[in-house]
């Protein structure tokens, strides 16, 4: 595929986020206009849950979503504080919520925590979209990857994603590998989020590439495949103009 076409279908891709502790208005703002791009809108913008009614209000009229983050960075197992940022952001009125897995605990294999973290996630979530952010890079073994990535699959989510982006490692091409092989290996109608340290047209290209080969370009949809970046638009917009 030209590079840009690529770019512009991967913009539909994007979930544009800012989620900095130094976010204010003025940074939600610039983002949402930022969202509205000349290729095409981006698939969703996401920031902290202070900030869901300002953007919800500055997209009203377009076809991006509001995302936000629970549980976030640290993936702790506080199973009440989860449930009370799960409803916030329903209330808020977010379409979409990233949350952070319990992924200390699996790792110490504590799995029923992480059974009663999926379940307060996808019992309650009516008509959001669920993305489990696994923190990819605290893996050392793909395998112990797969296997939460597989139990994840076993409750009604919609995305898997590979990390938080603020931790040492973020995404890498093997975890999107691994995932993306969970999925197919399930064969859920479940999509995956490449996030953390994607900053290029050429680093997006390579997800892009590892998500075809797994599962045909036709499965390269918003509803499957999503991007999640805050520096990347530029540098695909300017591919775009080609």
């Amino acid at each position: 595929m030209q590079k840009a076409i690529l770019a512009k279908k991967l913009i539909s891709n994007l979930d544009l986020t800012s989620l900095n502790l130094s976010d204010s208005k003025e940074d939600i703002i610039s983002l949402c206009e930022k969202a509205k791009t000349p290729f095409g809108n981006v698939c969703a913008v996401c920031v902290y849950p202070q900030f869901i009614p300002l953007a919800k209000n500055l997209l009203k009229n377009t076809n991006i979503a509001v995302a936000t983050v629970i549980n976030f960075p640290q993936g702790s197992s506080d199973i009440i504080s989860i449930r009370e940022q799960f409803i916030n952001s329903i209330n808020y009125g977010a379409d979409e919520i990233d949350a952070v897995f319990p992924y200390r605990d699996f790792l110490e294999n504590n799995i029923d925590i992480c059974r009663t973290f999926l379940e307060t996630l996808t019992q309650n979530k009516a008509d959001k979209k669920i993305k489990i952010i696994l923190e990819s890079g605290a893996f050392k073994h793909q395998e112990l990857l797969m296997q939460a990535c597989l139990l994840c699959l076993k409750y009604d989510i919609d995305f898997l994603k590979t990390s938080t982006g603020k931790t040492e490692v973020s995404a890498t091409p093997e975890a999107a590998k691994t995932i993306i092989d969970s999925i197919k290996s399930a064969s859920k109608n479940v999509g995956i989020k490449i996030s953390g340290g994607i900053k290029t047209f050429e680093q997006s290209e390579q997800y892009y590439n590892i998500i075809q080969n797994a599962m045909g370009e036709n499965w390269i949809t918003p509803q499957h495949f999503r991007i999640g970046a805050s520096s990347l638009l530029n540098n695909l917009i300017q591919e775009a103009k080609g």
